[in-house]
């Protein structure tokens, strides 16, 4: 049973079974749930109560998930919001609109996945407050790139870069060691709990992004290398 302090979380999915899986494995991690088959009647009780976390499909009936997250931006910019795609090039649109989603997820995924990405965004709203962190905790400097590990947030000489959690924990990966070449599989071990329901393709897509984001905010970014046959590697300043 949730403790009075358990988060609530709004799932709004239109599939039955996998709402239903969603809000049992969110129920057995403590949370409390409420779930939705479409998106007027979730934003109908957003209006009376906001959640502390939000997981949209993109594709719900009445209103799809895309304009709920615009909607709730309006209202908080601060609830971590995960969105679930039947595909990648849906959320490319998401970006493009910069709608403000934290993060999300392709369908199909594991529920482990999913409940580790609900953590780490919990975890970063959590910090978001205090300065109070471990020495491996702190903001990490490479040259001009600034990465803060419990906020998640990257910014490029002085500039805030909005990245995923997804993005965030591939770019960290690369960034710790600079001019060190690492394979997709490596990649992958690294920005997700489980490395089944990935592939190389994935990875190609999330570092695609993240040179598209940084090159948003310096034309001239080229830190980010692919190295032909091996993987990619994060090039230092010194290099």
């Amino acid at each position: 049973m949730p403790s009075p302090e358990a988060k609530l979380v709004a799932i709004v999915e239109d599939e039955s079974t996998i709402r239903e899986a969603i809000s049992a494995a969110l129920a057995k991690e403590g949370y409390l749930v409420e779930s939705f088959s479409d998106g007027m009647r979730a934003w109908e009780a957003f209006a009376r109560t906001l959640p502390d976390l939000a997981i949209l499909d993109i594709g719900v009936p009445r209103i799809d998930g895309l304009e709920i997250c615009r909607r709730l931006r309006g209202l908080s910019e601060t609830i971590p919001i995960i969105f679930v795609t039947s595909r990648e090039e849906e959320f490319d649109r998401v970006l493009g609109l910069e709608l403000g989603a934290d993060d999300y997820l392709c369908k199909p995924f594991s529920m482990r996945e999913l409940m580790a990405r609900v953590k780490v965004l919990f975890r970063r709203a959590s910090v978001a407050s205090t300065d109070v962190r471990h020495d491996d905790e702190r903001p990490s400097v490479v040259g001009d790139l600034i990465m803060d590990p419990l906020r998640l947030v990257a910014t490029w000489k002085d500039v805030p870069v909005p990245l995923t959690v997804t993005e965030f924990l591939l770019l960290q990966s690369l960034a710790r060691r600079p001019g060190i070449v690492k394979t997709r599989e490596q990649l992958m071990q690294d920005t997700y709990p489980d490395a089944l329901s990935v592939t190389d393709r994935t990875i190609d897509s999330h570092v695609k992004r993240i040179r598209r984001k940084f090159e948003s905010v310096d034309r001239g970014f080229s830190a980010l290398e692919s190295v032909y046959g091996a993987g990619y590697r994060y090039v230092g300043p010194r290099e």
